[in-house]
C-alpha cells in the first residue's frame, strides 16, 4: 500500500480558509452578543475563539 498523497499547499487557499473561519467566529460572536446585549464583546469573544479555531482547520485541512 502506497501512502496518500498530501494535498499541495496553497497559500491563497490557506488565507481564505483562515480568513473565512475567523469571520464566521466573528459573526457568531456578533450575534450571541448582540442577543445578550453587548455585541462589541461577543464580536471581542468571536475573535479570541476565531483565531485558534482557523488556526487548526487550516492546520487539519493542509496536513491530513
Amino acid at each position: 500500500m502506497e501512502p496518500s498523497a498530501r494535498r499541495p499547499f496553497e497559500p491563497a487557499g490557506a488565507g481564505g480558509l483562515l480568513l473565512g473561519i475567523l469571520l464566521a467566529a466573528i459573526a457568531a460572536g456578533v450575534l450571541v452578543g448582540w442577543l445578550a446585549g453587548g455585541a462589541g464583546i461577543g464580536a471581542l469573544i468571536g475573535a479570541v475563539v476565531g483565531i485558534p479555531l482557523g488556526v487548526f482547520t487550516v492546520y487539519r485541512r493542509y496536513n491530513v
